[in-house]
């Protein structure tokens, strides 16, 4: 339940604006097609969002922010439960598989497009999707760090796992050959297991 009032009916907006946005894209976007698909008017987007900047920024902003959390919550549990091999007690694979495994399911990977499509439209056309990336890069790199074994905690190898991650996202997008990404990343996560000593 998201709450009742403008606050509640704003959550709702923002909801049913990123499952449009997901999709149909950026690139194009227009209020009163949006506002038509998702049952209001593009006056009461703007009366809750103040414009249609503002609402893609925040679309963006929730979606970062949502996939964070998750990543955040898939590396601790590994923290809190795992072993030094890299591997869960119950045989489950480390953080990066498994938020690998939740960040292209069926529901998560359009979200992950749309991040990918601004980032594109950004280097294109920076003055006008530049400020929607803010400092989003910079918040993953500082998240991968916390979560990597003491050896490898530093800026550069957090780059290395969100470039590995991001290059093998786009090629499945791109290609939908899951099997060999899926091969590649597990070689990935084990170069780096061998990186930590383990």
């Amino acid at each position: 339940m998201t709450g009742r009032g403008a606050g509640g009916r704003k959550a709702q907006l923002l909801d049913a604006a990123i499952r449009y946005l997901t999709r149909h894209g950026v690139a194009d976007l227009s209020l009163r097609p949006l506002g038509k698909a998702i049952g209001t008017s593009a006056r009461l987007l703007v009366f809750h969002f103040g414009s249609k900047e503002r609402l893609l920024r925040d679309v963006l902003q929730a979606v970062q922010a949502r996939l964070q959390a998750s990543f955040a919550a898939i590396a601790g549990a590994q923290r809190d439960g795992g072993q030094g091999d890299g591997r869960q007690r119950d045989g489950k694979r480390g953080p990066m598989r498994r938020f690998w495994a939740w960040a292209t399911s069926t529901e998560n990977l359009p979200r992950l497009r749309l991040l990918y499509e601004v980032q594109f439209l950004a280097l294109q056309n920076p003055r006008v999707f530049g400020r929607y990336l803010g400092n989003a890069s910079s918040r993953w790199i500082e998240l991968i760090a916390e979560h990597l074994p003491p050896g490898l905690r530093n800026a550069a190898v957090a780059t290395l796992c969100a470039a590995v991650f991001d290059g093998l996202v786009i090629e499945l997008l791109s290609t939908g050959d899951r099997r060999r990404t899926e091969q590649a990343l597990d070689r990935f996560v084990a170069m780096l297991a061998r990186a930590a000593g383990r």
